[in-house]
């Protein structure tokens, strides 16, 4: 990930609303939901959703996918995974395989996958 895109990225979730809208994207999962899913649990208008869900697509954190005449939003985990390798590049001054356990975060990536691929085999 290059320095600018970081930037954009960053930039577009020092916004609460962006923020809470990002964090419901990522704990719903690459099943993503509907504007109006959205806007019904955080309690946002049509237009003030719409607007942050264009600034958080524009800055390559969220998707969208046409499913029938919905519009379904979702993280885009890969592009937030690269933000926080790129923020941890060179963690302790030799990336996050050299550092200690006060430098690597604390999900536990094994649990995550096995959690995910249990969620996908019941579709």
């Amino acid at each position: 990930m290059k320095s600018s895109a970081a930037v954009k990225a960053l930039g577009a979730l020092a916004q609460e609303r962006r923020l809470a809208i990002f964090r419901l994207l990522v704990q719903q999962g690459p099943e993503g939901l509907t504007p109006g899913a959205i806007a019904d649990k955080l309690g946002l208008a049509a237009p003030t959703l719409s607007f942050h869900l264009k600034e958080l697509s524009n800055a390559g954190l969220i998707t969208f996918t046409q499913e029938g005449r919905f519009i379904v939003y979702a993280a885009d985990f890969t592009a937030t995974r690269e933000l926080v390798e790129f923020l941890y590049h060179n963690c302790c001054g030799v990336g996050v395989e050299g550092c200690g356990p006060e430098c690597v975060p604390s999900i536990n990536l094994k649990v995550a996958r096995s959690k995910a691929k249990a969620l996908r085999s019941k579709k």
